[in-house]
């Protein structure tokens, strides 16, 4: 895909494309996750990952459930059971991201993996059944609606039917051969531009990109995707998303081509996600440091989200006798964990966030 090629080769901000890369292959180099985190910890936070990134996702385009309704999905995911379309959609993603997460290196970017991971996604879904790992058969322009739903307006012409398998097959051409000569951030953020674009399915394109997004970001070594999630920031800038896709897609397979501001949306994205990593990784290295008691206490602290709690507090919510739960308090008190609010036994505390 010699356009491909071209658009990369002619991007703007390089120097602050590359001043990015540089910063996220820093935690790349200097953490090697999977080997510095304990096993138990590291199941811990890929939970979280997983569930955070379920939800973010699918909430991007128009799911209801909380991170809570999620993560009550995933702990009875084996029931099979989903009564809504929201449950349904839910219940997929978990169960693609996690055989992503546990078989990205045997799961090649190809036609037939993109298929089986918008298959997979769909599995549940009822109303999907006819089009699932199926390329389009109709079109599905992107439209502006006004305040009452009417359509006023294209905002995007995506590939038509009969072109997608063709461009599919070129991108994933251009991927394979560009991955081992170009540096690997601007390749995939590059591809999924071009996949967003084609639109290759009549529904679940947005979402698929965001399971290959993780695909390609874990064989390419960047293992933090396992513990701080893609999707969750994507959410919380939706609009800038947005806003940075539809710009970049006006200028699409055109002689003005450029999506230089998806590019630096892009590793934005990543770059918060490295950073997020290594402060899950610090908060957690201080979790290996505490004895069973100390780290039920630290939870329920946890738990409060930034909220102020007092020593009867504790001793209620865990059970533990008043002398241990005073001492777990100092301790956490010295390593400047929390903070103290008031003095004697009127004192409450507080989460410090450093």
């Amino acid at each position: 895909m010699d356009r491909l090629s071209k658009r990369v080769a002619s991007l703007k901000d390089l120097e602050e494309i590359y001043t990015i890369i540089a910063e996220v292959d820093a935690v790349k180099t200097s953490w090697r996750i999977t080997n510095s985190i304990a096993p138990p910890i590291l199941a811990r936070l890929t939970e979280s990952a997983i569930i955070t990134s379920t939800g973010a996702s699918n909430r991007i385009e128009g799911n209801k459930l909380s991170d809570d309704e999620v993560k009550a999905i995933y702990q009875n995911i084996n029931i099979k059971k989903f009564k809504t379309r929201d449950e349904q959609e839910i219940a997929g993603y978990i169960e693609t991201l996690q055989s992503v997460f546990k078989k990205y290196d045997a799961i090649s970017i190809s036609e037939s993996n993109i298929l089986w991971l918008h298959k997979e996604m769909l599995k549940y879904c009822d109303k999907d059944e006819r089009h699932r790992g199926i390329y389009k058969i109709g079109p599905n322009r992107v439209e502006a609606l006004d305040a009452l739903g009417n359509i006023i307006g294209v905002v995007f012409e995506p590939t038509p039917p009969h072109l997608v398998k063709k461009e599919i097959m070129e991108l994933i051409d251009w991927y394979n051969a560009a991955i081992v000569s170009k540096h690997p951030l601007i390749v995939i953020a590059n591809f999924i531009f071009e996949y967003l674009a084609i639109h290759p399915f009549q529904d679940g394109n947005g979402r698929t990109s965001r399971l290959l997004s993780n695909l390609m970001l874990l064989r390419s070594d960047y293992l933090f995707t396992k513990i701080a999630s893609h999707e969750q920031i994507i959410e919380a800038n939706k609009a800038e998303y947005y806003k940075v896709l539809n710009y970049t897609q006006t200028t699409w397979k055109m002689n003005n081509e450029d999506v230089s501001q998806w590019i630096l949306f892009f590793l934005k994205i990543v770059k918060t996600q490295a950073q997020k990593a290594i402060e899950f990784m610090r908060n957690d290295n201080f979790e290996q440091l505490l004895s069973a008691k100390q780290l039920v206490v630290w939870e329920y602290i946890l738990s409060l989200h930034g909220k102020e709690f007092s020593r009867k507090d504790v001793i209620e919510a865990t059970g533990m006798v008043a002398v241990t739960v005073e001492s777990v308090i100092k301790k956490f008190l010295n390593m400047n964990k929390i903070t103290r609010l008031g003095q004697g036994r009127a004192a409450r505390y507080r989460q410090r966030f450093q």
